[in-house]
């Protein structure tokens, strides 16, 4: 009984019971816009990093792959060839002991396919990723991602 009391005595407090004004959304609004202004670049610039770790971890893999085809055939697989045969025996390797990836040959962490090239004009083969916007050259994500 006193409780309604006092909600009839003061109807102020009665009202702020009910939930916030909208003063104060808008102030938590501007708060969480504030916050993920600040958050949100540096958050996405690090994933841009992490996808061209992920193509240098990628390559590392193929070239001990391909390293140990090598070994095993006698000479790197041939541009024609390409690094399908990791995968799959190609009809004149007689000491092929593959598969050499437990998988297939993966694409770069943006969807394009690594180029490869034996013999190679860095190397015995070289092996590229032409980065985010899939074209030669560029800096950052979209830079060059090459095993030389």
């Amino acid at each position: 009984m006193k409780r309604s009391i006092f909600f009839a005595a003061n109807p102020v407090a009665f009202r702020r019971t009910h939930g916030f004004t909208l003063l104060e959304l808008l102030v938590v609004m501007v708060i969480i816009g504030l916050l993920a202004g600040y958050v949100g670049p540096k958050y996405f610039s690090q994933i841009g990093k992490s996808e061209v770790k992920a193509a240098r971890a990628q390559m590392d893999a193929l070239g001990k792959a391909i390293d140990q085809y090598r070994l095993d055939v006698g000479h790197y697989p041939t541009t024609e060839e390409g690094l399908v045969v990791l995968v799959t025996r190609p009809p004149n390797a007689t000491k092929w002991d593959g598969p050499y990836l437990v998988k297939s040959v993966p694409a770069d962490p943006w969807g394009n396919a690594y180029l490869y090239k034996s013999p190679g004009d860095h190397g015995e083969y070289d092996l590229v990723s032409y980065g985010k916007d899939g074209r030669p050259g560029g800096e950052g994500e979209d830079g060059d991602i090459t095993n030389w």
